[in-house]
């Protein structure tokens, strides 16, 4: 039976594998104007960075976060993965990302196309990890730096690409679970783009790119490792863990990750899904206007 209404509010965070991790904090936090809202360690590898970027307080739907390990091998984008990340920027800022970026070592993948009527800009970050910059209205409040005014911020997320080589197993999750309803259908490339949107809630967007004959993506370096939905609190998380137990998913108990509660699941195609909390938040081992500015370490 459908979860409904779902508690699911939208996107809570993307986690991805970056290279050296100064360069990655000079990208994200500088160059493309996020605020790093956390500088801890990988809770499962705490020989590593685990850095978080977001807005002012890291609020869900916002936050990018990297497990940076400088040698590692490069990976490739396939089936299986969260293939774009898009970003909500203001209508009319897209002329001022593609100049700004490709200066601060992005490449332009593409300078200006058009996705279920929305206009926007692609890049690959300095390690390879494809963003798309996305003109909407967005009505959050942005963090902003003295090199880029609300005119441009970026406001948070405005969705997700997952590639795959079908497409009815997700599409199942994010209607009876997560509370998606397919929004349109577009061609993309040789495959099909399936455009999924929740009503409420921030970074709405889910778009399937399903493809049959897509080769399988290879985690590394500039490839996405988790992508994760929110949830208000433990209580909603546990009805969501339920409903995906009841779709036969196998989905690990409850982790406490110190600024939010967190539930993982393999998706039968093959990209992994987090379902995080929305507390206790960035602000439980330092104050909001210091935020990221220590090394913070779990107990």
């Amino acid at each position: 039976m459908p979860l409904s209404p779902s508690p699911v509010t939208g996107l809570h965070h993307v986690t991805a594998i970056a290279g050296e991790p100064a360069r990655n904090a000079d990208f994200y936090a500088r160059a493309l104007g996020q605020r790093m809202v956390k500088r801890t360690v990988n809770f499962d590898d705490p020989g590593t960075w685990h850095l978080y970027y977001g807005d002012e307080t890291g609020a869900a739907g916002t936050v990018m976060t990297f497990f940076p390990w400088a040698h590692a091998p490069k990976g490739s984008v396939g089936a299986g993965q969260v293939s774009v990340t898009q970003y909500a920027v203001p209508p009319g800022a897209l002329p001022f990302w593609r100049q700004r970026l490709p200066a601060e070592g992005a490449r332009l993948v593409a300078e200006a196309e058009t996705a279920f009527g929305e206009t926007r800009a692609v890049f690959a970050d300095p390690d390879g990890l494809l963003l798309a910059l996305v003109e909407v209205e967005d009505p959050r409040e942005p963090w902003t730096t003295d090199a880029i005014g609300p005119e441009h911020a970026v406001r948070g997320f405005h969705g997700v690409t997952l590639a795959l080589t079908e497409g009815e197993s997700t599409a199942r999750i994010l209607a009876e679970v997560f509370g998606y309803a397919e929004a349109g259908r577009e061609a993309m490339g040789a495959g099909e783009a399936i455009r999924f949107r929740r009503e409420g809630g921030v970074a709405p967007i889910v778009d399937l790119h399903v493809d049959p004959a897509m080769a399988r993506g290879r985690e590394g370096v500039g490839t996405v490792h988790h992508v994760a939905f929110s949830v208000p609190a433990d209580a909603e998380q546990d009805r969501v863990r339920e409903a995906l137990i009841g779709l036969g998913l196998e989905v690990t108990p409850r982790i406490d990750r110190q600024y939010f509660h967190a539930i993982y699941t393999r998706t039968p195609g093959g990209v992994l899904f987090e379902v995080a909390t929305e507390t206790p938040g960035f602000a439980t081992d330092e104050p909001v206007e210091r935020l990221g500015e220590a090394l913070k370490l779990p107990a």
